[in-house]
């Protein structure tokens, strides 16, 4: 009996110590693991803050798959030196861009525009990536006949240009903040600066961008219900839109959404819209035939009346824009007074600028980095000239990008503000 009783306390002594011991490991290897994995107390608050930008950077085997935009950039007589300086703000060999001057425009203008395409700039015709209407379309101011024009151009840039992932409307008024590829490299001078290519290679390709609601207040009494006939649609000289005596009431076969005309759009939803297997696009696009600033509501419409992209849409235009206070018709025109705002806003692009305007060299100077005359240089611009010739003349694979630590945080906080979980669906809409 003793020995029994020996035994059996050995036993449970031996138990105990086992486990008190496999406790002891279990503890020691949390403890070395979470060590391991945490950042050490010294680490600076820029290392401990998760971003984006610092996700495998020097590993370009890990990084996303960069995305190309189509760029459609419109102007009119007398817009020749706006659209070539538009151009070179926003050029990048990865995308794509078709240049439209109106019918309102010379022969001489549109020559004068593809002239320096083909032949003045060799690294355009070398990658071929930029193209310019060769008969320009009648488009009447806040008639339909602008957003004939935008879905002609959205089709030649189907047609022509299979793998693009963002459309991205822009007039001769516009100008960018940040460049495409902001490796403005540390030889020319400059810091590196922010990189639209980079921040959107990390987004899911089926977002759209459009400022849209349905609580459209006082356009529903003057652009809902009035009609009014765009002579452009038939005539053959440019004039005003004239009003209908006739009102009528709003659609019941569809929702009206309005916003911003300036709208960033996947190219998915761009092919429904043009080649659309639903009749939607085309019963909406007679709707806004007889509709005043049919940009404001055509795509706007479309899109929250499809179940298949009403859930994609990011309600911001990613523009900046200064209002009077109350609005009026037209925004602002954007001064060195307003420099400070614009930059503050995250926003890859900026509305309006007078021709010329000395923001704009600002801008040049110290967002993108750009010399008299010359494309925004990129790391794909191997060039090491100081001198006037363009460092771009000489350059490398348009697949690098080296994004900004600082600017490129920029256009990343607007993103992450935009797309945040309770900012983002209870926008889309609505």
């Amino acid at each position: 009996m003793k020995r029994t009783h020996i035994s059996y306390s050995l036993d449970r002594t031996c138990m105990i110590l086992l486990v008190t011991l496999a406790l002891l490991s279990l503890i020691l290897l949390l403890i070395v693991g979470q060590n391991k994995s945490s950042p050490s107390t010294d680490t600076s608050s820029n290392q401990q803050k998760h971003s984006i930008l610092d996700q495998n950077l020097n590993d370009p085997s890990q990084l996303p798959r960069l995305p190309r935009f189509a760029y459609f950039i419109s102007g009119t007589k007398g817009d020749v030196s706006s659209v070539k300086r538009l151009l070179q703000a926003v050029y990048h060999p990865r995308n794509y861009y078709l240049l439209h001057l109106d019918f309102e425009a010379s022969e001489g203008e549109r020559l004068e525009l593809a002239k320096y395409v083909k032949v003045e700039s060799g690294v355009m015709r070398e990658f071929g990536n930029v193209m310019v209407l060769g008969k320009g379309d009648l488009v009447t101011y806040k008639g339909p006949t602008m957003i004939a024009s935008i879905l002609h151009g959205v089709a030649i840039l189907l047609k022509q240009f299979e793998d693009w992932d963002w459309f991205v409307n822009l007039s001769a008024e516009d100008y960018p903040l940040m460049p495409q590829d902001d490796s403005v490299v540390y030889r020319f001078g400059f810091m590196p600066q922010d990189d639209i290519l980079h921040i959107f290679s990390y987004l899911p390709r089926d977002l759209n961008f459009l400022e849209h609601t349905s609580g459209i207040g006082w356009k529903e009494y003057q652009r809902a219900k009035p009609i009014i006939i765009d002579p452009g649609l038939y005539h053959a000289k440019k004039s005003g839109v004239f009003w209908a005596k006739e009102r009528r009431s709003l659609p019941a076969a569809f929702k009206l959404f309005m916003g911003s005309e300036l709208v960033v759009l996947t190219r998915s939803f761009l092919e429904f819209c043009v080649w659309g297997w639903d009749n939607l696009p085309r019963t909406v696009l007679m709707y806004y035939t007889n509709f005043l600033s049919s940009t404001e509501g055509y795509f706007h419409t479309v899109i929250c009346n499809q179940k298949d992209y009403q859930n994609t849409t990011v309600n911001h235009d990613l523009h900046y824009l200064k209002w009077d206070n109350p609005p009026k018709q037209y925004p602002l025109n954007l001064t060195v007074e307003h420099f400070e705002d614009m930059v503050a806003s995250g926003a890859p692009f900026a509305r309006k600028f007078a021709k010329d305007d000395p923001v704009l060299n600002k801008i040049d100077k110290e967002l993108l980095g750009i010399p008299d005359g010359q494309l925004t240089r990129g790391r794909w611009c191997a060039g090491k000239s100081l001198s006037d010739k363009d460092p771009c003349v000489v350059y490398g694979s348009p697949f690098a990008v080296k994004p900004s630590a600082v600017n490129s945080q920029r256009l990343e906080k607007l993103m992450v503000k935009l797309l945040d979980s309770e900012n983002f669906r209870s926008k889309q809409c609505k």
